[in-house]
């Protein structure tokens, strides 16, 4: 609720722009960042900047030649957003505050249960000659993009994978719940809804290991909203990822930058929750 005193909490008065980082953000994330290499040319341009210019775009849902002309140049932003994908930053990144957003919870490191669900997403209209494919949801009616997550119960990211919509929940579990398995071996439980039920996903899933799939259903005869146990913590994710304008459609060309600025939705939100916690 926005009382007075929850304002002050959030507000990001001070800054040139409500997407750039703070002090105190920019200093949880400096050491993450790999340092410039050594020999040739001295680097001139300020990553902090560069970070800035990200999270604008990912916040603002811009088109890169629409980045203000006081962030550097939109080639240099997404030159590097690219450069961080490929070797692996953003992932470490993510993973470092993950951890220690969980502990500041009171949390283990690594947990225990996880929630898996999708979220079909429309394709905007792209031009270019590597372009991945999109797909047709039937069910939801949409020609896109779906993103499969994975989450704790605190509804932190564990691991995401971006597929043509038109594969099943059922098919597109398995890869990204490969990933939780080599990521966090610690879970014995996995909620999902009806679309993950069947024998081939239940085997599927003992061949990864002792996971319980539990299928939390909607009751037949409800009517209207009803919030089901452990479903709503994976929604109120999505919803968490929707207040990030680039994540509105399929923007990207190729799916693993699609899954980048997922990656990026979700340091956001750990920077500034970690940052908030240390101020009070």
């Amino acid at each position: 609720m926005w009382t007075k005193e929850n304002r002050r909490v959030y507000e990001r008065t001070g800054l040139r722009y409500p997407s750039d980082l703070t002090d105190e953000e920019w200093a949880l994330v400096e050491q993450l960042i790999p340092p410039a290499k050594r020999g040739g040319r001295q680097r001139t341009v300020s990553i902090r900047e560069v970070l800035n210019g990200v999270f604008y775009v990912l916040m603002t849902g811009c088109q890169w030649r629409a980045l203000p002309k006081d962030l550097p140049p939109k080639s240099t932003v997404h030159e590097y957003l690219g450069l961080w994908e490929w070797d692996g930053t953003l992932a470490r990144i993510h993973h470092a505050l993950f951890v220690e957003v969980r502990e500041i919870a009171g949390k283990e490191a690594s947990p225990t249960a996880a929630i898996i669900d999708s979220q079909s997403v429309k394709s905007a209209g792209k031009r270019g000659a590597r372009i991945d494919p999109s797909g047709y949801d039937a069910g939801k009616k949409v020609k896109g993009k779906k993103r499969h997550i994975v989450v704790d119960t605190l509804g932190l990211i564990l691991a995401a994978h971006v597929q043509p919509a038109d594969v099943q929940d059922r098919d597109g579990a398995l890869p990204v719940l490969k990933e939780v398995r080599r990521l966090f071996p610690f879970i014995v439980r996995v909620f999902a809804d009806g679309g993950y039920q069947g024998a081939a996903t239940a085997a599927a899933m003992r061949e990864l290991g002792e996971w319980h799939l539990e299928i939390v259903k909607r009751s037949d005869t409800a009517k209207g909203f009803e919030v089901l146990p452990k479903r709503w913590i994976v929604e109120r994710t999505f919803g968490w990822l929707g207040r990030c304008r680039r994540l509105a459609k399929d923007f990207e060309n190729l799916a693993r930058m699609a899954l980048a600025f997922l990656r990026l939705a979700m340091i956001r939100l750990m920077l500034r929750r970690i940052a908030r916690g240390r101020k009070s």
